[in-house]
């Protein structure tokens, strides 16, 4: 408990530090000692933990006040972590040689008996596994000696964090260490793939695109959504990734008393993408809608239709779950 208060004595006005060697060294000491850093990749920022140490795993669903049947990401920095607790196969470290370092997370049996990974993965017999694309979290991964589980750094079924200040704003002094490596570059979750089957399963549309991934195994994918009442990944409950307004999708225009999202031609107060480009609308999707929170007022939100290919599965998955009643 020494060595923790040593190194979180040095804080700024709040707990946010920038990602500097030094920061990053501290934040590693937190992750071995049992602690909670936020991290900056390339989709979101993820609320991280050593996946090994139950009780850190525990303090993740604590802080974010999610329930536990809602299995969570674990975040490797080299192939050589894979073998310790998960089964791979040819297929899946093909995809992983591929799509990692990216915002592609495979499912994976799981093997050995570990009590933080048993309840990172609620239960599951499998356990889902990335390699994020962003050097603070590589880092922070290989500093630590550890994979780190760590699922998007705010409350739970709110909308998910792209700034250090969002991560902040939503989980305040209850994470040990914020570090700020910037506004991610994605903007939505990574996609989830299960390939413990004979078939791959998209669980989760996200940052890398089904088409990417059907035209590497060159064979189709499947589409799941999963039980919502008993997720096999995380991301599949019905309403997620929530604004405090009530949101309209799909709206051609906007209604009297609606604060209008727009994409491409369809302006409004706020335009996802003036140009109709998908990656800055995902880049941009979770920082608008905490925008809209904060201009709406007494007014309700409405977004644009977006388009359902490439990057727009993952945008209208978010939107779905987030306009869920």
């Amino acid at each position: 408990m020494k060595a923790r208060h040593f190194i979180l004595r040095e804080r700024f006005m709040n707990n946010i530090y920038q990602a500097t060697e030094e920061n990053i060294a501290r934040a590693a000491a937190v992750i071995k000692i049992g602690g909670l850093v936020a991290m900056p990749t390339e989709t979101v920022y993820g609320l991280g933990a050593n996946v090994f140490d139950a009780r850190a795993v525990a303090k993740i669903f604590e802080v974010k006040k999610r329930p536990a049947f809602d299995p969570l990401i674990s975040h490797i920095a080299d192939f050589d972590a894979l073998p310790e607790y998960v089964e791979t196969d040819e297929r899946s470290l093909a995809l992983a040689r591929r799509f990692w370092p990216g915002p592609l997370t495979l499912v994976l049996k799981r093997k050995g008996q570990y009590a933080g990974v048993d309840l990172a993965c609620s239960g599951l017999p499998t356990a889902t596994v990335r390699m994020p694309a962003h050097p603070v979290a590589a880092a922070l991964i290989r500093q630590s000696g550890v994979p780190i589980v760590a699922p998007s750094a705010n409350l739970f079924k709110s909308v998910s964090p792209t700034t250090a200040q969002h991560v902040y704003d939503g989980l305040g002094e209850n994470v040990d260490m914020i570090l700020d490596g910037g506004a991610c570059k994605v903007g939505v979750e990574s996609t989830i793939l299960d390939v413990t089957g004979k078939e791959a399963v998209m669980l989760r549309a996200g940052g890398t695109t089904l088409e990417d991934i059907e035209d590497f195994l060159n064979e189709k994918v499947l589409l799941s959504h999963g039980e919502p009442d008993r997720p096999s990944a995380p991301g599949q409950l019905l309403r997620h990734y929530a604004p405090g307004h009530k949101l309209r999708i799909n709206a051609e225009t906007p209604a009297a008393n609606e604060l209008y999202i727009g994409f491409g031609d369809r302006d409004g107060e706020l335009n996802l993408s003036p140009k109709g480009d998908l990656r800055e609308a995902a880049a941009n999707l979770f920082s608008f809608l905490r925008q809209a929170d904060a201009l709406a007022g007494g007014r309700t939100l409405a977004m644009a239709p977006i388009p359902e290919s490439g990057l727009g599965l993952a945008i209208n998955d978010r939107i779905r779950r987030a306009a869920h009643d």
